[in-house]
């Protein structure tokens, strides 16, 4: 009988998982060849504005592939609607039968992506974080930086948002998590930092090229489809390390594939997230800056509902 989970369990059972490492090995197979995962289906619309994706795919030898379709309308807070929402469905890869349906409205991707940011932070970014910058404000800025939490001490936060209010809210709300947050400008937050998130569905570049420090890395997690760009593809020729979660998919879209058609990056100097972990222990000069291209990989959303999966359905405390 397929089993239904309403959000409030999938959040309260999320509590108990090791997300970072399961994105990390997610990374890891997926670019070890050990995945099926077809390309990602998309629908954009004008008015109002807002973009839905599927993803879907699985591990090979598992026992379940999964379905994800997530929506990203962004004028939704307006009226009081988160905006984000999403569904996950898990079947058996013997039968091809339902074996849950996870009603996360989003959550599961929004834990994943912030997990796979801190595992670029940890994997590519500096030794020693001195100042994070957020670009954006929502939900994903919030989750981000709560997650780096498991891989710096660092607190000290610099954020920019198009929106005052929102502003406010956001050094308020992340104030009582226990970090020292400003808002300033883009070139003061890029001066500042020496790890930048950015997380805007922007479709032009934010950040100016000239004003990214030397030793910076940058993980941006905003052009998860057609038409978004957060970074300027100058950018790319000053990066001495440029990382893909999916080559395939960031040479669709994605920050990576603007860089590419402009001529400022090859496709040789493109090294894929799980590659890098694969390779655990390569050095970094402190100078070197880097970018981290997060476009969201379906393997990702495999490894938290089939994690999530196992822990609605085993419990906390066992295997």
């Amino acid at each position: 009988m397929t089993q239904i989970f309403q959000r409030e369990q999938i959040v309260a059972a999320a509590q108990h998982l090791d997300t970072m490492g399961a994105m990390e090995n997610a990374f890891v197979a997926y670019s070890a060849g050990r995945t099926v995962i077809p390309p990602v289906g998309h629908l954009s619309f004008d008015s109002p504005p807002g973009d839905t994706c599927i993803k879907y795919g699985y591990e090979r030898g598992a026992d379940t592939f999964v379905v994800k379709i997530a929506s990203g309308f962004y004028d939704n807070p307006n009226q009081g609607l988160p905006a984000s929402t999403g569904i996950m469905l898990i079947f058996s890869q013997q039968t091809g039968l339902p074996q849950a349906v996870l009603l996360d409205g989003g959550y599961l991707t929004d834990l994943r992506t912030a997990a796979a940011g801190a595992v670029a932070a940890k994997h590519v970014g500096p030794a020693e974080i001195e100042h994070i910058g957020v670009v954006g404000t929502g939900t994903q800025a919030r989750m981000q930086l709560l997650a780096l939490r498991t891989i710096t001490s660092c607190r000290e936060v610099s954020v920019w948002g198009r929106d005052e209010a929102r502003r406010d809210d956001y050094c308020r709300d992340m104030g009582k998590q226990g970090f020292a947050v400003k808002a300033c400008s883009l070139d003061e937050l890029t001066e500042r930092s020496n790890l930048i998130v950015t997380t805007t569905p922007s479709q032009q570049p934010l950040i100016t090229a000239s004003r990214v420090r030397p030793g910076t890395h940058i993980t941006a997690v905003g052009a998860d489809g057609p038409g978004k760009q957060e970074l300027p593809t100058t950018l790319f020729a000053r990066a001495r390390q440029v990382v893909a979660d999916s080559f395939a998919q960031c040479s669709e879209f994605g920050e990576i594939s603007h860089a590419l058609r402009s001529g400022d990056l090859e496709a040789s100097a493109v090294t894929e997230l799980g590659a890098v972990i694969a390779a655990s222990g390569a050095t970094r000069d402190p100078a070197d800056i880097s970018i981290a291209d997060l476009t969201g990989v379906a393997i990702q959303d495999v490894a938290i509902a089939t994690a999530i999966f196992g822990a609605l359905t085993q419990g906390p405390g066992e295997s």
